[in-house]
């Protein structure tokens, strides 16, 4: 963990501004898959680049797959390879990146050779399982190289042709949608059947439309049975979102703060289930108002605390309880009890930290309660997490003294995350663009 510190300071006034966030980490890495194993080169537009992604993309290039990225632009070009995954030997590092391990972990069992797959000594203890269980069923041969379960593994594959399957849908629905990413490449299609019920349900969704995106053919004849058709895909233009979950940091601000923001781009036909978010808020009392350019949340000076099941868009639940801090009555979160799986135990890091602020808060099993309170000055460790750096520094915008250790965590998803959050600071009536200007130093290492 680094030793830098981020103070964030209580904004003079409520922010009045439109801001941009980066592009959606899950349809740009799902994207990605899709483009790789395509007939042709596709170009992604909108795409993000920050950790998460770049481990895909540097995943794909260790593969052998031609891709040229321009940061700049925000653009993406993959030369596919109609299916027909480079051969092994490779080597592949995700970091810190769930969707790509557990992505790329189906493409490769399509290929022929040895593959070794592995991921930062973080994401080592989070589990693998599910897919390779999956993958063992289709004809890989999973060699363990660290705990049973987890990477690091070896697949010797033999390209797998399909067939039919059963997953688990209860610890992380990236393994059902790795295994769909990978199925149109199968030479005999793959049904898969849940044997459990299935979290996070809208990321499912999602790469449901990528798959339709780049011309797959899938059906889901039930809610726990998805059926993918052989045929693979073609190369295609694919526009991606604005990232929900991102937006969700800044929509809480207005709640929070009593002012305006508007998050461009993220509009009224958006596919991510984190998009939802707005409508928490405005369960809570804030004013939302969405159309199919952007959607714009203004707080109302009141917010009133809820009981709500986020199961569909557990990625905004710290950022929730930021906002819960400074509702009127307690609020209830549920149906969040795989997130202590993430990049850390996220029930238990929200209470603790919630704690350190003076907030009273508890753990449940399946969640978290938070009693309303005026936050005390304190250094919010983050745990090696992005969400939990971003949803705290919404408590230092209305409440004095409050540190982010660690603040470079925010790289994973959204390397702008603090100058973008300061736009809010710089913003006339009548709307800010939400211009980056440089970050102020770290301050001093974590007490």
């Amino acid at each position: 963990m680094s030793t830098a510190v981020r103070p964030v300071s209580p904004l003079a006034t409520p922010p009045d501004a439109t801001v941009r966030v980066p592009g959606s980490k899950s349809l740009t890495n799902r994207a990605l898959v899709a483009a790789a194993l395509a007939r042709g080169t596709s170009t992604i537009r909108g795409a993000l680049f920050a950790d998460d992604t770049e481990a895909m993309l540097g995943g794909l290039g260790d593969l052998g797959i031609d891709v040229r990225a321009e940061p700049a632009e925000a653009r993406v070009e993959v030369v596919g390879c109609d299916g027909a995954v480079p051969p092994g030997p490779a080597r592949l590092d995700v970091r810190l990146s769930g969707t790509t391990a557990r992505f790329l972990a189906p493409v490769l069992a399509l290929g022929h050779g040895r593959y070794e797959l592995d991921a930062a000594p973080p994401f080592r203890v989070r589990p693998m399982s599910p897919v390779l269980q999956a993958l063992a069923e289709l004809g890989a041969e999973v060699e363990q190289l660290g705990a049973p379960g987890h990477l690091p593994v070896a697949l010797h594959s033999h390209g797998a042709r399909g067939g039919r399957l059963e997953v688990a849908g209860d610890v992380s629905s990236q393994f059902l949608s790795g295994l769909l990413l990978a199925a149109p490449a199968m030479a005999d299609g793959l049904e898969v059947r849940l044997t459990t019920g299935l979290v996070s349900e809208p990321y499912v969704e999602l790469t449901l439309g990528v798959l339709h995106a780049f011309g797959a053919r899938v059906t889901r004849p039930d809610a726990r049975r998805f059926v993918v058709a052989p045929g693979g895909y073609r190369a295609t233009t694919y526009d991606v979102e604005p990232d929900a979950s991102a937006a969700s940091y800044f929509l809480a601000a207005a709640a929070i703060t009593g002012g305006r923001v508007r998050v461009a781009g993220l509009g009224a036909s958006a596919t991510q289930g984190d998009a939802r978010f707005a409508d928490v808020l405005a369960a809570m009392g804030a004013e939302v108002r969405r159309d199919e350019h952007g959607t714009e949340v203004v707080g109302t000076g009141r917010l009133t605390g809820i009981d709500v099941d986020l199961a569909d868009l557990s990625d905004t639940a710290q950022t929730l309880a930021a906002v819960a801090v400074f509702a009127d009555s307690p609020t209830r979160v549920r149906g969040i009890g795989f997130i202590r799986r993430k990049e850390t135990d996220r029930i238990h890091a929200v209470v603790t930290e919630l704690r350190r602020c003076g907030i009273e808060a508890y753990e449940e099993a399946d969640g978290f309660v938070v009693r309303p309170g005026r936050p005390a000055p304190a250094l919010v460790r983050t745990y090696d997490d992005h969400r939990m750096a971003m949803s705290f520094a919404l408590l230092g915008l209305a409440a004095p003294g409050i540190e982010i250790a660690d603040p470079g965590c925010v790289a994973k998803t959204f390397p702008t995350y603090f100058d973008v959050l300061d736009s809010l600071r710089r913003a006339p009536a009548g709307g800010a663009r939400g211009t980056p200007s440089p970050a102020p130093p770290p301050s001093r290492s974590p007490r």
